[in-house]
């Protein structure tokens, strides 16, 4: 099993982002409504494995297929929707650093959840500290099984999305 490295924030993270996003944006003209960081790497101060998560949302259900098709046509790893929430998932490795992108079409639920928990977390440095704590643990004692890692997550997750749900 692959070893689960948990990471301190780097400040490059964002540029990474920028770079990426620019390069996603070039290649799907017309096609995208937001491409979002998500994800550890987009919260500052937050430790993470560093991997770079972005969210893309198309204009429509017909661009998302659209999009699937050029993204898989360039230099991406299409890996299909692996979580039965309409976001297609693709990846690369760069330069010591990776990135997951997400693509899904306008009102995708996992993406609103993801904006939510991300926003949330940046408002929230204690509850940011707590999961990186939690987060820290989790690669521990997983041993390797990314299963374990991220079902240890599922409940500090949910409960910050349903607190931020809640705010005005």
């Amino acid at each position: 099993m692959r070893a689960i490295k948990v990471v301190d924030y780097d400040p490059s993270w964002p540029l990474l982002f920028d770079d990426i996003s620019a390069e996603v944006s070039a290649l799907l003209p017309g096609l995208v409504l937001s491409i979002d960081h998500i994800g550890s790497t987009s919260v500052p101060g937050l430790a993470a494995k560093p991997k770079i998560d972005v969210d893309a949302v198309t204009t429509s259900d017909e661009a998302l297929q659209t999009a699937i098709e050029l993204l898989r046509a360039a230099d991406f790893t299409f890996h299909g929707d692996l979580h039965g929430e309409g976001r297609w998932v693709f990846t690369r490795d760069c330069e010591g650093y990776g990135f997951k992108l997400y693509l899904c079409g306008p009102d995708n639920r996992a993406h609103r959840q993801r904006i939510l928990f991300r926003d949330y977390l940046r408002d929230h440095p204690e509850r940011a500290t707590a999961y990186a704590e939690l987060k820290r643990r989790l690669a521990v004692e997983a041993g390797g099984d990314w299963d374990v890692y991220t079902g240890g997550k599922t409940e500090f997750v949910s409960e910050t999305v349903r607190l931020a749900a809640l705010r005005p």
